[in-house]
């Protein structure tokens, strides 16, 4: 089934690899137009798009993409007006992902930590990964959850198997940089 997907995540972080703060929300600090615009071309491209509950609450669905919802709410994998709700405690990804993309597709992972982390044990193909420069939110909420014992974001990816592919300014005037992670071929 892996061959037929092609999974991405994206995320913005501070320079300490949060993705929110303190009060698990994402502070102006991380919002960024030229980030915002890439994210949603990637979930305008995907045929699958997966967020945790509490992002899926918070994240209009602007473009009627098709979600997967990953909360510990859902029965196993059940389908709902909103989307696809899966508990991956009951239901594997590989049964998941034959019910929902039975051809394959593209799948793109908006997080938040708690998926990341499934996501790097399921397999990420690529992983946009912006940074404000400059931001620091302490006892904030991490990419992943390795983050909170002081490992890096860019060492977790390694870890799991992706080479940094490209880094490029994102948005010079914003200090916001974009590393592209991918896994080798």
């Amino acid at each position: 089934m892996s061959a037929l997907l092609d999974i991405t995540g994206y995320a913005i972080v501070s320079d300490d690899d949060k993705i929110a703060g303190a009060d698990g929300m994402t502070p102006v600090s991380l919002r960024n137009e030229k980030d915002w615009e890439l994210y949603q071309r990637a979930q305008q491209l995907a045929n699958l798009v997966i967020f945790a509950r509490r992002s899926h609450e918070l994240e209009p669905n602007i473009h009627r993409s098709l979600r997967l919802v990953v909360s510990r709410e859902a029965p196993a994998l059940e389908q709902r007006p909103d989307g696809w709700w899966w508990d991956p405690r009951q239901t594997t990804w590989e049964e998941a992902a034959a019910k929902i993309l039975p051809a394959g597709g593209v799948v793109a992972v908006g997080g938040g930590q708690v998926v990341f982390d499934l996501f790097l044990a399921i397999g990420f193909d690529a992983f946009h990964l912006s940074r404000a420069h400059g931001v620091k939110l302490p006892g904030g909420r991490s990419v992943f959850s390795a983050c909170d014992a002081g490992v890096t974001a860019a060492s977790v990816l390694e870890q799991h198997g992706l080479s940094l592919s490209k880094t490029m300014p994102l948005d010079p005037k914003h200090n916001i940089e974009l590393t592209i992670w991918r896994r080798a071929s």
